[in-house]
């Protein structure tokens, strides 16, 4: 589809317009224009027609400093309807701009455009962006890198060079068809058949050695590498032949240094690293494979990369590679999490809630639907698979849910339940043998007050295919206070909590049979999603809706829609 030029100017004048009128910016205003598009790549031997934006994998990045306002107009020339999510920035009072489809807004249509304003406020370092519509996002996502306000520095020495590194999924089929074909028979989706870094297959696939990613560094220098994980349904290890990583930031905020030989990282979360230059000059694998403890299909291949040293030397015959924990060390993974800690210093100060208002007790299950006589589910008889938060299974609605929540006076009851604070039936959660896998199904909403300070437990459970599960908010950081195995114990668990420099992230991962702790302040009103970031989950229905309600205030209120919204219609 072409695009035309009148449009493009037309479009042009009203982020200008809106520059000038609308943004509630205080530093610098960023402007961006975007085309979503199919585009041919050759990967794997094959070559696959994929949705891109301006034609790139991973897409462009957006660069802006500590602060600032972003607009991106997205226009649509791709065959299907396409929103774009800003993951991890908070959009204060602002969620008209936030973008999951039918929570938001409604897709972008084919050949329609939406400007939409992102408003930074106190994330600084990596975030990223990508499409939450159906699943998209496999191709159409790219990084957010949130600089230092002017004046002030980041908490380490200012790196000598500044490098992503984009962990991806790739799939020689096109992926919607991949998603359609699942929902059709209710079984596990067919899993990708590579992961890419930087785009990139690595050595270890065919017809991808020759273009395999590689990072040039200079001896002695230290690099400060942007690692985003868009993969759709893994969590992974990466590592780097003969060099340690100094983890300085996650999901957008910085965290107490620490030194690892592997970093932990799920899909939708972020990590900021330093890596010095200090080995022999050469050639060093870095490496990415999947932690899986579960018996779900997984995408059980390796990706690598490698960091060549500048200079004169004999390119060796034999590469170094970094050694790994298992496929299913979960202990290695969960002890990568708890070595997350907030700075939590004066130029970087915390402030955890203390006094709990609203307290949520969340199961998160893979479960079962019985379907009806001759569908074609094919599930442990005639069945399909679903997944839920406390015993619902998320439905998504037919039209965006922030509208329907401001056209009628700040109320959803007509369409929606209210999302019960505990699950319906207790249980032995991570040991119960003889518990029914079936869920029931419904649009259930969380609804808080501005202000509420609120603790949630996610609690892993035995039902289904049990593994990890990375949640995610949309709207907030939240401090991950407490994490842990079995069935939580709210006699003891509590006075465990890490009330005093928690990690302020947006995604967490929840133990397989265990549990995971967070709490946030619900001082951003509007409608926020909250999911799992496994595509396929989210597909089956986990996730649920966070409504906060405005405060008494301009300042404590959500604000007005803008001018334009995608249609539903």
């Amino acid at each position: 589809m072409k695009t035309n030029m009148g449009l493009i100017s037309g479009i042009l004048g009203f982020i200008l317009l809106s520059t000038l009128l609308f943004s509630n910016a205080h530093g610098a205003v960023h402007n961006y224009y975007w085309i979503v598009k199919e585009t041919n790549f050759t990967k794997l031997c094959t070559t696959s027609t994929v949705l891109t934006v301006n034609g790139s994998f991973p897409g462009p990045e957006i660069h802006a400093k500590k602060g600032d306002t972003v607009f991106v107009t997205v226009q649509n020339d791709g065959p299907y309807g396409i929103s774009i999510h800003w993951h991890g920035v908070r959009q204060p009072r602002n969620p008209w701009s936030d973008g999951p489809e039918y929570i938001t807004q409604c897709p972008i249509k084919s050949g329609g455009n939406f400007t939409q304003e992102i408003n930074l406020s106190t994330e600084e370092g990596t975030l990223w962006w990508h499409a939450h519509s159906d699943w998209s996002r496999a191709t159409v996502h790219g990084a957010i890198k949130v600089f230092p306000a002017n004046g002030t520095s980041y908490p380490f020495d200012k790196p000598d060079g500044d490098q992503t590194i984009v962990f991806s999924s790739w799939y020689k089929s096109d992926v919607m068809d991949v998603l359609d074909e699942a929902v059709a028979s209710g079984g596990d989706p067919n899993v990708s058949d590579a992961y890419t870094i930087n785009g990139e297959p690595g050595d270890l696939y065919d017809c991808s050695n020759e273009t395999m990613y590689s990072l040039l560094v200079e001896t002695g220098k230290t690099y400060l590498l942007r690692i985003v994980n868009s993969i759709l349904n893994e969590e992974m290890f990466f590592a780097i032949a003969n060099h340690n990583m100094t983890v300085v930031g996650s999901d957008g905020a910085y965290v107490k240094p620490f030194s690892t030989d592997y970093l932990f990282i799920t899909p939708g979360q972020t990590m900021d690293v330093l890596v010095t230059a200090n080995q022999a000059a050469s050639y060093y694998y870095m490496v990415l494979t999947p932690f899986l403890d579960t018996d779900s299909s997984y995408d059980n291949t390796t990706s690598r990369a490698l960091i060549k040293y500048s200079g004169n030397y004999t390119t060796p015959t034999s590469i170094p590679v970094p050694t790994f924990p298992n496929i299913s060390d979960s202990i290695s993974a969960q002890l990568f999490v708890v070595r997350l800690k907030s700075l939590a210093d004066a130029a970087h100060p915390i402030n955890v809630p203390k006094n709990i208002t609203k307290q949520i007790f969340m199961t998160v299950s893979v479960n079962l639907f019985a379907c009806p006589n001759s569908t074609g589910c094919t599930v442990d008889g005639n069945n399909k698979l679903a997944a839920s938060l406390n015993n619902n299974s998320f439905v998504m609605p037919s039209t965006s849910l922030l509208q329907e929540y401001y056209d009628n006076n700040y109320n959803v009851s007509h369409i929606t339940d209210e999302f019960p604070n505990k699950p319906p039936t207790p249980f032995n959660y991570t040991t119960v043998a003889n518990m029914s896998a079936y869920t029931s199904e419904g649009t259930q909403v969380i609804t808080l007050n501005y202000g509420d300070e609120v603790e949630i437990v996610f609690q892993g459970t035995n039902i289904g295919a049990t593994q990890n599960h990375p949640m995610h908010l949309h709207g907030y950081s939240f401090y991950l206070v407490g994490t842990g195995s079995a069935d939580f114990d709210n006699g003891t668990d509590p006075g465990r909590f890490n009330l005093v420099d928690p990690p302020e992230v947006n995604t967490v991962a929840v133990p397989r049979k265990g549990w995971t702790a967070i709490r946030f302040k619900a001082d951003n009103p509007g409608v926020w999603f909250m999911h799992c970031h496994f595509e396929r989950h989210t597909t089956w229905g986990m996730s649920t809706v966070v409504i906060v309600k405005d405060g008494g205030t301009n300042e404590t209120s959500m604000r007005p829609p803008p001018s334009y919204m995608p249609p539903c219609s």
